[in-house]
Parts: C-alpha cells; structure tokens; sequence
C-alpha cells in the first residue's frame, strides 16, 4: 500500500476543500470534515452523514454539525501514485460535498463524479 501520513493527507483534503469554489464554500451550513483510517465498509472512500441543505426545512438551532468523512486507508488501497492520492481525495470530497447540497448518487455519476 502506497504510505502517505495522516497529516500530508489531512493537507491533501484541506487543498481540496480550498478548490470549491467561495460561492458554493460560504453555502455549507454547519458541517464538519474528519479523516478517519476506514469506514464501514472497510472500502468506503468517503460518507456525508446529516440532513442535505435541500431538506433542511426546520433545521433547529441546537442540531449537531452534518460530518463529513474521508477514509484514508480506503482511498490509499485503490491508488498507486500520490498523485492518484491527489486526485481520488479532490473526487471524494467534492462526491460528498455534492450530498450536502443534495445531489445524490445518480446525478453525480452523470456530472462524472463517481
């Protein structure tokens, strides 16, 4: 397995909410990012867990933040370059920042983001 620390991955997922763009990134309504080893099942790239912005119609004040995570083993198995690693973390955040905003899976297979 290619080794990229927790921390040079943890930049990797930073440089990649950097590239959404201002418009969209002042739109995310309390959510949280975490990098764990792996979900489950142990080969998820990545999970949005909350209520996506589309659906939010009495979002209360005392809600708990919508968690993103990213899994850095899952995502490490599948790629053989750091550059590969660039590329599938920049896929997997922008896949679950989609479903914040409620773009589900279908749509985000025809956008070319699966």
């Amino acid at each position: 397995m290619l080794d990229v620390g927790e921390s040079r991955f943890e930049e990797l997922v930073e440089a990649a909410l950097a590239q959404i763009p201002d418009e969209l990134a002042e739109l995310m309504d309390n959510v949280v990012f975490f990098v764990e080893e792996r979900g489950d099942p142990p080969d998820l790239l990545g999970l949005y867990d909350g209520v996506p912005l589309t659906e939010r119609e009495n979002y209360g004040g005392l809600v708990l933040p919508d968690r993103i995570f990213i899994y850095r083993l899952a995502i490490l198995d599948i790629c053989e370059t750091e550059d590969d690693v660039v590329e599938e973390v920049i896929i997997t955040v922008i896949h679950e920042v989609a479903h914040h905003f409620g773009i589900d899976d279908d749509r985000l297979h025809e956008l070319g983001w699966s």
